[in-house]
């Protein structure tokens, strides 16, 4: 589906974006790959390793601004939706300007698509928008429901929207495995609370979630990628096993066990071998054989939770991990 295809990731120049265009470029050799975000200084950087002579192009915009967006998508095949806000503390005391990028911006999305005809449209999603408690969450799941909203939203066009939906992406820049690595060499390891489990996930994982999506797709679907959980203080022991922890507390909107499937999401929820698919409610569309595919249904009040999750990450596991990428963390 993506071989010599047009494609356009908004928020490009992040960590998942350079998986996506280093792994699509490999493996479907789009014919153009359009990276559209606002800091000019990331796609500089990013323009060393992938120059423009070649497929990759570069485009200055920002996903509130609905002008730019409708420029940017001329003659594009496929959209993947990166672009967001996402450290939870700050969402708690930037309200605001979250809703302009996680909402608003994803709207300017979904009408730019579908006035564009794009083909498909995958949208990332969080654990933090199942059940949300904070402000990112809030805005993520509302985000959601805009996209799977879209497929009814669209009319007779043929534009289709899906949500893929995962945990921690270790190593990435901003999360804990590269927080924990810097705070080894200043003696202490602070923790938040003891008990404290996230799932866990590579970004080639996260990227060929995408690439599933795109394929199996109908329109209005989330899709879950089956991953492991791991304790916070594992983490911190696989890293610095001898440096003491610091209790710090939870911080403003943050949750002690994250979710990615709800138990309210159970009754309309699909299992597959390695992933869940969440179906849409509107049209029946729950019910769609062609979107449920030969998938199991969950047990009703199933949940996917960090805290009882079947698989869970081992501490060396995790140092395997940092080995064998310990150039990458924290670096995109």
């Amino acid at each position: 589906m993506l071989k010599n295809s047009k494609i356009l990731i908004t928020g490009g120049t992040g960590s998942f974006g350079h998986a996506f265009v280093k792994m699509t470029l490999e493996k479907y050799s789009p014919s153009k790959l359009v990276i559209f975000s606002r800091d000019e200084m990331k796609q500089w950087e990013m323009s060393k390793i992938y120059t423009d002579d070649g497929p990759v192009r570069y485009f200055i915009g920002d996903v509130r601004d609905k002008d730019r967006l409708y420029r940017a998508l001329d003659g594009i095949d496929y959209v993947v939706h990166a672009a967001a806000l996402k450290i939870v503390p700050t969402a708690e005391y930037n309200p605001f300007e979250y809703i302009k990028t996680n909402i608003i911006g994803t709207m300017n999305l979904i009408d730019a698509c579908i006035d564009h005809n794009i083909k498909r449209v995958v949208a990332l999603s969080t654990d933090k928008a199942s059940s949300p408690v904070n402000l990112y969450g809030a805005t993520k799941m509302a985000a959601d429901k805009m996209i799977s909203a879209g497929n009814v939203y669209s009319g007779e066009k043929e534009t289709k929207f899906a949500n893929v939906r995962y945990g921690n992406v270790m190593g990435s820049r901003g999360s804990v495995i590269p927080f924990f690595i810097e705070q080894k060499d200043k003696g202490k390891i602070p923790i938040t609370d003891e008990r404290m489990t996230r799932f866990m996930i590579t970004l080639d994982e996260a990227v060929k979630l995408v690439w599933k999506a795109f394929d199996d797709m109908e329109g209005g679907e989330t899709y879950v990628k089956k991953i492991p959980s791991m304790r916070v203080t594992d983490i911190a022991h696989a890293i610095a096993k001898d440096v003491a922890h610091q209790i710090i507390g939870i911080r403003p909107g943050e949750k002690l066990h994250e979710q990615m499937i709800s138990k309210d999401e159970s009754n309309y929820t699909y299992e597959y071998d390695d992933y869940y698919k969440i179906l849409p409610t509107v049209n029946d569309w729950a019910k769609s054989e062609e979107r449920i595919k030969g998938g199991k249904k969950v047990e009703e009040g199933f949940s996917y939770s960090s805290s009882d999750n079947k698989e869970w990450m081992s501490i060396e596991s995790l140092q395997d991990w940092i080995e064998n990428n310990k150039d990458k963390i924290g670096k995109i």
